[in-house]
């Protein structure tokens, strides 16, 4: 049993290597599970357990990382950061960024650009690591 267990975390933290390599592919629960001889229930059941959120919004997560890291550099369009990463739908691209974030991608592109500038790549990503499932902060109500 043991030895079970411990061939199961192995090849979860494949698909989880897998995910971090080629998170602008297109990915999804069945492929990922294929390559690593386990049922898509299975996997997404075994996923959680290990890494506490879906091999799905794992994917979303490492793909919104990498598009605040586009958008802080400042040269690309929302919509080109959206491709870029790998989401096919602008609109679902922006929901969950808003979701880990707490603010839209152009919200975010416009204030975050000036917060980071000056910082080393390595700690601006540490200080701008999304938040993971739907914790981010709601935003202040304003008074105006």
């Amino acid at each position: 049993m043991r030895d079970q267990r411990l061939r199961d975390l192995a090849r979860l933290r494949r698909v989880k290597d897998r995910i971090d390599r080629e998170y602008a592919q297109p990915l999804d629960v069945e492929s990922l599970a294929r390559g690593a001889h386990m049922s898509a229930g299975h996997l997404s059941r075994e996923f959680r357990a290990a890494y506490g959120e879906s091999p799905y919004a794992y994917v979303m997560t490492r793909r919104i990382e990498r598009a605040m890291a586009l958008l802080r550099r400042g040269d690309l369009s929302v919509t080109e950061v959206c491709f870029a990463v790998g989401c096919s739908s602008l609109g679902t691209f922006s929901t969950r960024f808003t979701e880990l974030v707490g603010m839209p991608p152009s919200v975010y592109r416009r204030q975050k650009r000036t917060t980071t500038a000056g910082l080393p790549s390595c700690v601006a990503k540490q200080v701008t690591r999304p938040v993971r499932n739907r914790e981010a902060p709601a935003p202040e109500p304003s008074l105006a």
